[in-house]
């Protein structure tokens, strides 16, 4: 039996419990940010291993970390319009096929020129994975749950990012940094075919293209959503007509151009602090004094405060205003910079402040990943949350960058952490800049299609 009316893909979504097979994407989605965790972390912790084998001076390794973000940016780049035009599950499998080979690759690198080359290959597959996961995660899971269940899968990243960590702090003297390099680039190849079989196509692209062999194979995931026993339902997207000649030329439309702006500062300034401490902080403990076994654990700590700020953060956003929520968690890191800076002398404050700056900028990075989808349709969502991940790697390219240099000029612990602040208060600035258009055009049309029925002005399918 099916219904006679059709329903939008959205009001579809919302309408129906969470059903295991909603669950098994976003597991899915969850192991693939894993893996991108665990290979973007793991640089970091290994480059002291690659400094002593190759006999670098610490300004040298600057060029490894910026060419990983320089592909991570190229990436979002490439792989977010193509999967706007090709689909999210094609570019995911191929992003991570990219990425897998080019880090084994790398673990068998002769010279430090070769496994710059490859960490940028590497980092063009890791910036297609990671906003495709995420915007897949956002188009199968109910507006009233969105940012908990997205954040929720979105702290594979952070698990795998503290899981590089204490691989590497724990068997980079037994297995060495190519054997991090190594694990890194099995984990997402032996993905490949576990995803080739068990994840679907989005639904909404896939009745938004609308070929007679999309909706035979969009009526099939229908079934898979709808409790046991249920009536059929036709389905319809509600953005039929409305697609753009390019994707990328929706996120410039008169109403979003000042909301892709402000997100975009966002992610800048947030990626820049992030790849500031985790790319540098176990050189600058170590250079502290702190043994570097240890400042890999305190820096691990990072990503544990950020899987933890992660998960309650996105139950704040479900259940109030979200971008208050998110600036108020980097206006209390800010203050955790100045903190810490001042409290060098003390390992238990030092791991303290380190696991609430995790909290609230690792975790607000995560939520201002699942805010990026909300603002964007479906014919621009993977586009629109890749190219904010892109604005955040050039932050996070710089971030590296200019790490490197301050290391370079010998500044201490204490002024490298007060540095943070700065960004830390323009990004502040930025999501209350956000908030203040979403009060602005609560009397306007929506930005992004509404199911019919809905009427909360939070939801993640409202746009601001």
């Amino acid at each position: 039996m099916q219904t006679d009316s059709p329903v939008s893909v959205e009001r579809f979504i919302d309408s129906q419990p969470l059903s295991r097979f909603q669950k098994r994407i976003l597991v899915l989605c969850f192991l693939i940010v894993a893996v991108d965790g665990f290979d973007t972390s793991g640089i970091g912790f290994i480059a002291p291993a690659i400094r002593a084998d190759w006999h670098l001076a610490a300004a040298a390794l600057a060029p490894l970390f910026g060419a990983g973000l320089f592909g991570l940016t190229t990436g979002a780049l490439l792989f977010g319009p193509l999967a706007d035009r090709y689909g999210r599950k094609k570019i995911l499998i191929a992003a991570i096929s990219v990425f897998g080979l080019a880090s084994l690759a790398a673990a068998a690198s002769p010279s430090l020129g070769i496994l710059i080359a490859l960490r940028f290959l590497t980092g063009v597959g890791l910036g297609g994975a990671m906003p495709n996961a995420i915007t897949l995660s956002r188009e199968y899971s109910p507006a009233s749950r969105g940012s908990s269940l997205v954040t929720l899968m979105f702290c594979g990243f952070t698990i795998g990012g503290a899981l590089g960590g204490l691989v590497s702090a724990q068997f980079v003297s037994t297995i060495g940094w190519r054997g991090v390099l190594a694990v890194g680039g099995i984990a997402p190849l032996a993905l490949v075919p576990l995803l080739a079989f068990a994840l679907p196509e989005s639904l909404g692209f896939l009745l938004l293209r609308g070929t007679p062999q999309d909706t035979v194979v969009a009526e099939a995931i229908s079934t898979r959503i709808l409790p046991k026993g249920a009536p059929r339902v036709s389905l319809r997207s509600e953005e039929k007509g409305l697609r753009q000649k390019s994707s990328a030329q929706a996120l410039f439309a008169p109403r979003m151009a000042p909301i892709t702006l402000l997100l975009w500062t966002t992610f800048f300034m947030i990626l820049l602090i992030v790849y500031l401490l985790t790319s540098w902080m176990p050189l600058l403990l170590a250079a502290a004094g702190v043994s570097l076994k240890q400042a890999s654990l305190m820096t691990m700590m990072y990503q544990v405060g950020a899987t933890i700020g992660g998960v309650w953060l996105g139950r704040r956003m479900d259940r109030s205003n979200p971008q208050r929520v998110l600036a108020l968690a980097f206006l209390v890191a800010t203050g955790l910079f100045v903190i810490c800076a001042f409290s060098v002398s003390s390992k238990a404050i030092i791991v303290t402040t380190i696991l609430g700056i995790g909290f609230c900028i690792g975790g607000g990075t995560i939520g201002g990943y699942v805010l990026s989808g909300s603002y964007y349709p479906t014919s621009s969502r993977a586009t629109g949350v890749a190219w904010a991940n892109a604005a955040g790697r050039v932050g996070a390219v710089l971030g590296s960058m200019l790490g490197g240099a301050l290391i370079g000029y010998g500044v201490t612990f204490e002024t490298f952490l007060l540095s943070l602040a700065v960004p830390g208060v323009i990004a502040t600035l930025s999501m209350l800049g956000l908030e203040r258009l979403r009060r602005e055009q609560t009397s306007l049309e929506p930005l992004t299609v509404q199911p019919a029925g809905t009427n909360n002005a939070h939801s993640p399918r409202n746009g601001v």
